[in-house]
């Protein structure tokens, strides 16, 4: 963003500032494809979908969103070229620092879904620099889905409630879905009201999958690289035209 602070509402004088989800998550999905076609290496791919990082947590941010989840790095992105998950490590530790001033001006709190541990040292580093000069963000959380699998999460907060009940801080009885959800990495939460994927893929892959449950699903053909305010503004419109009915 030139300038850190952000704009304002014009532009989406379409919706229903009333009824905006809670929560938006996106499997940012494309990059490597928006590359290909162009004939350029996929780590420009990589760095082209930071520009529409910006857009969409700018977007957020305005229509005063409350959580943005973003999935950027899972578990079984390990298995990809080395090379390439150095480079993405790399524009990871490169988006922290210079989304810092950005991130501050306007009260956003960074938060992380996964496996912190498992991440090189300097991102480590960067991370708990950046979670912590954030802290006392609360106009919105940014979440930023790394080293994440959802079924990792579901056996570790499993691994939690068994471990809670055993020395007796938790009975078996007391054991909701409510309760269970305290042991998730989206403690304190609201679950994810619209799932948005790009690229024209079908799938969930490893994803938030106990607190999608009832996330209305958005699905669009565009690469992550060209995403921008204007295809979130339709996402956001198409799920103003859903009725909700969560299981009823």
């Amino acid at each position: 963003m030139a300038n850190p602070k952000v704009s304002g509402l014009a532009g989406y004088s379409k919706l229903d500032l009333k009824r905006l989800p809670a929560h938006v998550a996106i499997i940012m999905d494309g990059n490597g494809r928006w590359a290909k076609g162009r004939g350029l290496p996929r780590v420009m791919g990589h760095r082209a979908g930071i520009q529409s990082v910006r857009a969409v947590v700018e977007a957020a941010r305005e229509l005063s969103i409350r959580v943005l989840t973003l999935y950027a790095f899972s578990v079984e992105n390990w298995k990809r070229n080395p090379q390439e998950v150095k480079t993405l490590m790399r524009l990871l530790n490169e988006y922290l620092r210079r989304e810092l001033p950005t991130l501050m001006a306007n009260e956003i709190r960074l938060n992380v879904l996964g496996d912190v541990s498992g991440l090189p040292p300097g991102v480590q580093e960067e991370l708990e620099r950046v979670l912590a000069k954030t802290r006392a963000n609360d106009k919105m959380v940014l979440n930023l889905a790394l080293n994440y699998g959802a079924r990792a999460e579901i056996l570790q907060a499993a691994g939690r409630v068994a471990a809670e009940v055993k020395a007796g801080r938790l009975k078996e009885s007391e054991l909701t879905e409510a309760a269970f959800s305290r042991f998730l990495y989206t403690d304190g939460q609201p679950d994810p009201d619209l799932l948005i994927r790009t690229s024209g893929e079908h799938r969930i892959s490893n994803f938030l999958l106990w607190q999608i449950s009832y996330a209305e699903l958005y699905l669009t053909p565009r690469l992550w690289p060209d995403f921008g305010k204007a295809d979130f503004l339709a996402a956001l419109l198409e799920y103003q035209g859903r009725e909700r009915r969560f299981g009823a």
